[in-house]
């Protein structure tokens, strides 16, 4: 490989292709917000140099990376000033355009690879790769026209969810459709845009499980996460999730058959809803780290960057057995409103207690600012915990 003319080995492109990248090799991440800042964090600790791709200097990856490229993930320019100074490539988000990741992979090392995100980053896709593969999910239908808009309120029923296909996440590009009457306006409210409507599930918790995939094809999971969302956003995750052993053990398998399915070479994150009856569904799927995997920085032998970097320059991957239960809570810039968070309180209160910001210039209500993570034997008391050192955070205003 010539970091100069970009010359290649093309079965290295594919997904999961051949080719390991040994420190301190030059890697990158496209994508400067919170997940890349970690991965380059974890990449560093291992003795990479790490790049980032970011619109700005001021990002939160970009603020600790070894050198930045300027430019939008989709500008031929910056692509190949990427190429030039990494020797392997991956993504903190979906939202990528495919043809772009595409390019890098006959240049380039990616992972994971760009039909992983193709699929990923749209609804549709991503339901019809499910039933395809025969993956419990909930029943959905395609809304891209009047007709399959009144299709989906009959055979659906109500309530149900109506989601852009893509671009949407925490909350965002979708609706609740409750009456009949309402599904047009709704639909209208999302811009007449190609969408999925989902029926409607009555689920008991919701449930996550970051699996990573090596080269090699081998797959490890770390236990499930027991998610709560407030607003759509996710607030707290615990692990391990107090769901038993069985559906664990189910949960962590129906990760491993989506990593496989799509023959991913990376981290991947597959959220769950489970069910009173005690089914599990898969809601959607995340290839590259996710929220709900951040406690994994202190709770597990290797955390999901870490995992992120074996997998991407293809190597071992490290073990998923937590050192510890543990529980994460958001910090979202609606602590901001009154000035700075009481840090020195928090802390004081429970000396376990870990910070992580994100380093991000400006607090905006419902902004992933940063997070806290609490181990303890009892994942219960680890949350409560948690919850503890956020209230003490708020400032009191007289």
């Amino acid at each position: 490989m010539s970091a100069a003319t970009g010359e290649f080995d093309r079965d290295r492109a594919k997904d999961g292709g051949g080719g390991v990248v040994y420190p301190p090799a030059s890697i990158a991440v496209i994508g400067s917000g919170q997940l890349g800042r970690m991965f380059i964090q974890a990449a560093q600790q291992m003795g990479y140099q790490a790049g980032v791709l970011s619109t700005t200097s001021e990002t939160p990856a970009a603020q600790v990376a070894n050198w930045t490229v300027l430019g939008p993930p989709d500008h031929l320019p910056a692509l190949r000033a990427l190429a030039d100074r990494a020797e392997a490539i991956t993504v903190e988000f979906e939202n990528v355009s495919a043809p772009a990741l595409r390019w890098l992979a006959r240049r380039r090392i990616v992972r994971p690879g760009w039909r992983t995100l193709w699929i990923s980053q749209n609804r549709h896709r991503e339901k019809s790769f499910l039933a395809r593969h025969g993956i419990p999910h909930a029943p959905w239908r395609p809304v891209r026209t009047d007709d399959e808009l009144k299709t989906a309120v009959r055979e659906l029923g109500l309530p149900l969810i109506l989601k852009t296909s893509a671009s949407g996440y925490d909350g965002k590009g979708q609706v609740l459709v409750d009456k009949a009457a309402d599904a047009e306006s709704a639909w209208k409210a999302l811009g007449q845009t190609a969408c999925v409507a989902e029926a409607w599930v009555e689920f008991a918790v919701e449930l996550s499980v970051v699996v990573v995939r090596g080269r090699d094809g081998q797959s490890v999971a770390y236990p499930p996460g027991l998610n709560h969302h407030e607003k759509h956003i996710l607030a707290t995750t615990m692990v391990p999730a107090p769901v038993g052993p069985i559906v664990a053990q189910e949960a962590r398998d129906a990760a491993f058959a989506v990593a496989q399915a799509l023959d991913a070479v990376g981290v991947l994150c597959v959220e769950f809803f489970l069910t009173s009856a005690g089914r599990l569904l898969v809601n959607e799927i995340a290839p590259r780290p996710h929220n709900s995997g951040h406690l994994t920085i202190e709770a597990a032998c290797s955390s999901q960057f870490d995992q992120q970097v074996r997998a991407l320059c293809g190597l071992p991957l490290g073990d998923c057995a937590l050192a510890s239960p543990a529980a994460m809570i958001n910090l979202l810039g609606d602590l901001w409103a009154d000035g700075e968070p009481r840090w020195e309180q928090a802390m004081r209160a429970d000396p376990g207690v870990k910070l992580h910001l994100y380093g991000k210039r400006t607090a905006k209500a419902g902004r992933k600012m940063g997070h806290l993570t609490v181990l303890d034997p009892d994942p219960q008391t680890a949350l409560a915990r948690a919850l503890a050192a956020r209230r003490a955070l708020v400032r009191r205003t007289s």
